[in-house]
């Protein structure tokens, strides 16, 4: 007895509304505490204190003190910033850079799109970590030094993506009527290929926030980050690790701040996808 197989369209991606709100919540929440927190409770994030030393939440600190007495509120919030805005900062010029040199590969061709393809090749040779900890041995400040590495770590998933979309895209019918008819490429961009380009990218920079943050966090709890007395979040589950029977909400804090957030940034990511 034969079977016959029938090859059958695969089904459309379809948007989940729920994750991406979901997420969406989430994200506004930690950004909320990250911006609010400081008004609301204001507090120097380096001001050490004997007398608060692994204390109980207060009026002034609702999350405690860690084991210098520092305020853990204050430097909660001060951590999501830093992370939130290096990898605002890091998603943005990714997606400009490689958006750019994807396009330009794509519609150019020939001898641009190898050696646009072979630089990316070469950077995805190197693993994100040790790219992110070579510039930051060659830049002295390491806010700067994680905003370029992490930029070179993730423009080339842009790249990738805008380069096979823009392929496919400038074979249709669609754009080939523009070209045709004497529209420039600012046009067709705006007109054909950023319509396409645009929900894709949304996922991919919810995604790279997600590593950028999960990157910047892993560095700071082996040592190699952000120097105290910095607050970031893999540096202040590091120093609150060794205290963790004698407080250890102190150390829950970060892990979930640092949790919620990459739930948040995935969530975001996921909801545009099957």
């Amino acid at each position: 007895m034969s079977i016959t197989q029938v090859d059958m369209p695969l089904p459309a991606a379809r948007v989940r509304p729920w994750a991406r709100w979901t997420g969406a919540a989430l994200l506004a929440l930690v950004l909320a505490f990250a911006l609010l927190a400081p008004v609301i409770f204001p507090a120097d994030p380096l001001r050490q204190s004997l007398r608060h030393i692994l204390a109980a939440p207060d009026a002034a600190s609702p999350l405690g003190y860690d084991h210098l007495g520092r305020s853990l509120t204050a430097r909660l919030a001060s951590a999501l910033r830093l992370s939130l805005m290096i990898a605002a900062a890091a998603v943005a010029s990714s997606a400009l850079l490689g958006v750019a040199v994807g396009v330009l590969a794509a519609w150019r061709g020939g001898w641009v799109d190898r050696a646009a393809s072979l630089v990316a090749d070469a950077f995805l040779a190197l693993p994100g970590l040790l790219l992110v900890l070579i510039v930051s041995a060659i830049v002295p400040v390491t806010p700067l030094a994680f905003w370029i590495g992490l930029t070179l770590v993730l423009w080339i998933e842009y790249f990738r993506l805008t380069r096979a979309t823009v392929s496919r895209l400038l074979a249709a019918p669609g754009v080939q009527a523009s070209r045709l008819l004497g529209f420039g490429p600012f046009y067709i961009f705006r007109r054909h290929l950023w319509p396409e380009l645009a929900p894709m990218l949304l996922t991919l920079g919810a995604f790279g926030a997600a590593t950028a943050i999960m990157m910047i966090a892993a560095l700071g709890f082996v040592s190699v980050g952000m120097r105290p007395p910095t607050p970031e979040l893999g540096l202040m589950m590091v120093e609150l690790l060794p205290y963790y029977r004698e407080a250890p909400m102190a150390l829950v804090i970060p892990v979930a701040a640092t949790f919620v957030t990459l739930l948040g940034l995935n969530l975001v990511a996921k909801g545009g996808r099957a």
